[in-house]
Parts: C-alpha cells; sequence; structure tokens
C-alpha cells in the first residue's frame, strides 16, 4: 500500500524520532509500503517520519542511479535505529531534492564517507562504513530522523533565498505526482 507523504511544514518532520522494538505492529508491512511509496513516487530514500511516524527506520535504493554510479546496483537495504558514528572524507557538493519538499533541488554539502550503526529488519545489528553517492542517501535520510531537512544545511544566504519557496510549499502551493499533505 502506498502511504501519504509528508510535506515541509509538517510538525512530524521537525522531530527527533524514536527507536523501535522488535515487536514495532506490522513492520515488515511497513516496510514495503516505504518501499512501494519512495518507488512510485520516484525517490531512492524514505524515512518514517515522511510518512507521518516518528520512528527510527528509513529504507534506500539507490538502483535507479546505478546506470551512473554501477556502485549503487545492489544499494537496496533498510535501516533501523540508525546511528551515525562518524562522518569522514572529503567534504562534496551535489544537488539534492527531497519528496518532502516537492520540486525544490539545492545544492549541499556533505561528507564523502560515514561509519553507522544501525540494525536491520531482522533485528540484526551491523556496523558498515558507506562513501560517495551511498554514503550522501543515507545521511539524507539519517538527517530525517533528527529533524533535520536538507534545506537546513544549504548556506545562510540560499536559505533566505529559499525562504518564499518554502512558505509557499508549507501553505500547499506545490506539485506533486505522488499522494502527499501538510500534517501531524
Amino acid at each position: 500500500m502506498k502511504r501519504t507523504v509528508y510535506i515541509y511544514g509538517s510538525p512530524v518532520l521537525r522531530k527527533v524520532a524514536q527507536n523501535i522494538t522488535p515487536d514495532y505492529p506490522e513492520l515488515d508491512k511497513l516496510i514495503n509500503d516505504m518501499y512501494e511509496t519512495m518507488s512510485n513516487s520516484d525517490g531512492i530514500g524514505l524515512a518514517a517520519p515522511q510518512i507521518g511516524l516518528s520512528i527510527r527506520l528509513f529504507v534506500v535504493d539507490g538502483t535507479p542511479l546505478a546506470e551512473d554510479d554501477p556502485t549503487l546496483k545492489d544499494f537496496k537495504k533498510v535501516f533501523i535505529n540508525a546511528q551515525i558514528v562518524e562522518r569522514f572524507g572529503e567534504k562534496t557538493i551535489y544537488n539534492e531534492g527531497c519528496l518532502s519538499l516537492p520540486g525544490l533541488h539545492e545544492d549541499v554539502e556533505r561528507e564523502s564517507k560515514i561509519k553507522i550503526r544501525y540494525v536491520d529488519q531482522n533485528f540484526k545489528e551491523h556496523e558498515e562504513e558507506y562513501e560517495g553517492m551511498a554514503a550522501r542517501i543515507i545521511q539524507h535520510e539519517y538527517d530525517h530522523l533528527d529533524g533535520i531537512l536538507f534545506t537546513d544545511r544549504v548556506s545562510p544566504i540560499r536559505k533566505q533565498l529559499l525562504r518564499s519557496k518554502l512558505n509557499a510549499i508549507a501553505k500547499g502551493k506545490f506539485s506533486a505526482s505522488y499522494k502527499c499533505k501538510i500534517g501531524k
């Protein structure tokens, strides 16, 4: 089932999400719904706060980018209760977008490598390092768990220039090809 994507201005996007336990209700169904929602919205990542749930869960699927970046060929994962334990490497800039900010894209600077600790959907623990586009996708989705949007990471002058666009999105003045709402 496709879920509704919550849009900029929704309070749930600014909350710090909570860890979950293995007995979280219908977790497998939720994860499948998130993948379906992400895929049908042409996304490559989706965090639970973006569908109105303030829990530390996000899914990624970098395979649509594999033609340009072969390292993403099998990059499809679930991250639960994730904690980035280290960000390192050179800082790189990439033009990011977000399903919760339809039509908005901005250059965002992020570290090129990360080390992350998380559990998968079977609650098996992992500690892994990622670099390049995989690290960027993870950092973007991870930010959602801490109530951070990519627009928070642009330069102060860009933030000023974006203010009217963000206000318009928060007032429902945007176009999206997927089911979305402002609320919660």
